[in-house]
C-alpha cells in the first residue's frame, strides 16, 4: 500500500512539477504556429506591391515619391500635337505609354480597392492605393481632350524598343496618337470609361469634386466609344504587334457601362448590359482567362454578385446566364470543368501561355477571391461538372496562387521582386538594369544601354520592388536573364490585381491566428 501510495505520490508530482515545462511547450507550439502561419508576409507583399507603381510613372514625380532611383522623365509628351499629355505609366520594361493596359491596370486597382477597401485600409495602405489610381486617372482626364477624342499611346514600340535607356535620357520618338470620330476605338474608350468609373467610386467620399470629375469624363468616353464603334488597333496601327485588340470592342463597351451603372445606379447602363448580354457575348462566351484584352470573365463575376440584390430580381434569368459563364471560368481554374480546364504546372501554377503567364494567375487569384467572397455572403456553393464546391476550397486555390509568387514553388523563389530571400535579379526593365539617374546623371545614348547595361551578368543596380514578373514555364522552370523577356519582363497589370488580393489574405490570416491563438488558450487551461 506505501509503495502504490508513493507510486501515486510520484505521479502526481511529475504532473506537478513540469507546469514550467508546460507553459514552455505551449509557448513552442504558439511560436512554431505563428512562424508557420507568417511563412509568408502578405503586408509586406502589399506594401511592396504598391512601390512598384511608383518605379512606373511618367511625368514630373512628386515630393513623396518612395522609389527615389527614379526621376522625372517624359515631361515633353504631347508637345509635338499640343497637347500635354505628361504623368501616367509606363507599361513595363519600356517607355511607351500604352492606353488600353494602362487603363486596365487603373480598373483592377479600383476594383480592389472597392471590394477590400476596409482590408487595405486596416493594412495601413489605402493612401499609397489611391495615389496609384490617381496617378493613372490624372493622366486619363489629360488624354480626354474633348469629348470625342481620346490620346491612345505616346511613343511607339518599334523606336522605342531599339534602344536601351533610362526614360530619364529617353531618345525615342513620343509621338503621341489618338482616337476619334473618324478613327474610333470602342475598346479603349470602353476600358478608359470603365477605369474612371470605378476610381470614381474610390473618390466618392474623401475627394467628392474629383470623383463627380472622373464619372462626367467615364459618361463621355462610353457614349463616344458605343456612338463610334470599331477596334482601336485598326485606327491606331502602330499598337498591333504590341496591345492588340484580338476580342474586340463588345467585352470593353459591356464592361464599361457595368462600371458606369456601379458608379451611377443609372438604369440606362444596367439595361445595356442586359439588353446587349447576347449580341455582345456576355452570356455567349465561356472564358478560361481575364486580362487586359478579355473582359468577359470579369464582367460577368461582377454580373453575378447582381443576384443578391432586390431589384434586379426580374433580370434574373440574364444574371443567372451571366452566373453560369462566371462559374464555368472558376471552375476551369480549379479544374473541374468537363474539358476545358486552365492547364497546372507540375508545381500547381495555372498556366494559360508562355508570353507573361503571371498575369492570368493574378487576373484569376483576384476574380476567384471576389467570387468566393459572393458565395459565402449568399451562403451558396459553387456548381461544376464534377460537383459542388464550397466557398473555402475556392480561396484555399487562390491562396495557393498567390502563394506561388510569393514562393511556394519548386524553385523557391519568390516572383514578386524584392519580397522574400530570393527573387528575379535581372528583370528585363531599362530603367532598373542602369545606374540611376539620381547617382550618376552623365547621359547615356540609345544603344550605350545595350554595350554597357543590357548584356552584363550581374543584377540590377536598382530593384524593382513590388513587380511581378512574367514567371516560369510550363515546367515550373524560370531563367533570370534580362534578355529572357517572356520570364523576366514585369506589367502593370499584372500587379495591380494583386493589391486587393494580397490585403484579403492579410486579413484571414490574422483572424486565423487570433482563432488559433485563443483556442490554444483555452485548451491550455
Amino acid at each position: 500500500m506505501e509503495k502504490a501510495r508513493q507510486q501515486h505520490k510520484h505521479h502526481v508530482e511529475a504532473f506537478k512539477i513540469p507546469r514550467f515545462t508546460h507553459h514552455c511547450c505551449l509557448f513552442l507550439f504558439l511560436f512554431t504556429l505563428l512562424s508557420k502561419a507568417q511563412a509568408f508576409d502578405y503586408a509586406d507583399a502589399l506594401s511592396k506591391s504598391l512601390l512598384y507603381f511608383e518605379a512606373q510613372r511618367s511625368g514630373r514625380l512628386p515630393y513623396n515619391q518612395r522609389v527615389t532611383w527614379r526621376d522625372h522623365s517624359g515631361l515633353t509628351d504631347g508637345l509635338e500635337q499640343g497637347v500635354d499629355l505628361v504623368g501616367g505609366y509606363y507599361d513595363a520594361g519600356d517607355h511607351v505609354k500604352f492606353g488600353l493596359p494602362m487603363a486596365f491596370t487603373v480598373t483592377m486597382l479600383s476594383w480592389g480597392a472597392i471590394e477590400f477597401w476596409q482590408q487595405i485600409e486596416d493594412a495601413g495602405e489605402l493612401e499609397h492605393t489611391m495615389e496609384a489610381i490617381k496617378w493613372g486617372t490624372d493622366y486619363f482626364i489629360k488624354a480626354h481632350t474633348s469629348p470625342n477624342v481620346l490620346w491612345a499611346e505616346v511613343g511607339d514600340g518599334d523606336t522605342d524598343h531599339y534602344c536601351w535607356q533610362r526614360p530619364e535620357d529617353m531618345t525615342t520618338s513620343r509621338q503621341a496618337f489618338k482616337i476619334d470620330e473618324k478613327n474610333p476605338g470602342s475598346d479603349l474608350a470602353g476600358e478608359t470609361a470603365a477605369a474612371m468609373a470605378a476610381a470614381s467610386i474610390v473618390f466618392r467620399k474623401t475627394n467628392p469634386h474629383y470623383s463627380h470629375l472622373l464619372l462626367h469624363h467615364a459618361q463621355q468616353l462610353f457614349q463616344f466609344g458605343d456612338k463610334y464603334r470599331g477596334k482601336y488597333d485598326a485606327s491606331v496601327g502602330v499598337v498591333k504587334s504590341y496591345y492588340a485588340s484580338v476580342s474586340g470592342y463588345m467585352d470593353e463597351l459591356l464592361w464599361g457601362a457595368m462600371w458606369l451603372y456601379k458608379a451611377t445606379d443609372r438604369e440606362e447602363y444596367f439595361e445595356y448590359v442586359i439588353s446587349k448580354a447576347h449580341s455582345f457575348g456576355g452570356i455567349g462566351w465561356a472564358m478560361t482567362e481575364f486580362s487586359w484584352d478579355v473582359k468577359y470573365a470579369g464582367l460577368q463575376v461582377i454580373a453575378s454578385k447582381f443576384l443578391m440584390d432586390e431589384k434586379h430580381k426580374k433580370h434574373a434569368d440574364m444574371l443567372e446566364k451571366y452566373r453560369s459563364k462566371a462559374e464555368y471560368y472558376v471552375c476551369s481554374c480549379l479544374n473541374k470543368n468537363n474539358g476545358t480546364n486552365v492547364e497546372q504546372t507540375p508545381g500547381g501554377l495555372l498556366y494559360v501561355r508562355q508570353w507573361n503567364n503571371m498575369q492570368y494567375v493574378s487576373t484569376s487569384a483576384f476574380l476567384l477571391t471576389v467570387y468566393s467572397d459572393f458565395l459565402q455572403n449568399k451562403n451558396q456553393k459553387l456548381r461544376c461538372h464534377d460537383g459542388l464546391v464550397g466557398h473555402e476550397e475556392i480561396l484555399t486555390f487562390a491562396k495557393s496562387q498567390v502563394d506561388y509568387i510569393l514562393g511556394s514553388n519548386p524553385l523557391n523563389m519568390s516572383y514578386l521582386v524584392g519580397y522574400g530571400p530570393r527573387y528575379p535579379k535581372r528583370v528585363h526593365h531599362r530603367g532598373a538594369s542602369i545606374v540611376s539617374y539620381r547617382e550618376n546623371k552623365g547621359f547615356i545614348g540609345c544603344t550605350q544601354g545595350y554595350d554597357n547595361w543590357y548584356s552584363m551578368q550581374e543584377p540590377n543596380p536598382n530593384i524593382l520592388i513590388g513587380a511581378l514578373v512574367g514567371g516560369p514555364d510550363y515546367q515550373d522552370n524560370f531563367e533570370d536573364q534580362r534578355k529572357n523577356y517572356m520570364q523576366t519582363e514585369a506589367c502593370t497589370y499584372n500587379t495591380a490585381p494583386l493589391v486587393g488580393v494580397f490585403a484579403k489574405f492579410l486579413q484571414t490570416e490574422n483572424k486565423r491566428l487570433v482563432h488559433d491563438s485563443d483556442s490554444l488558450l483555452v485548451a491550455s487551461f
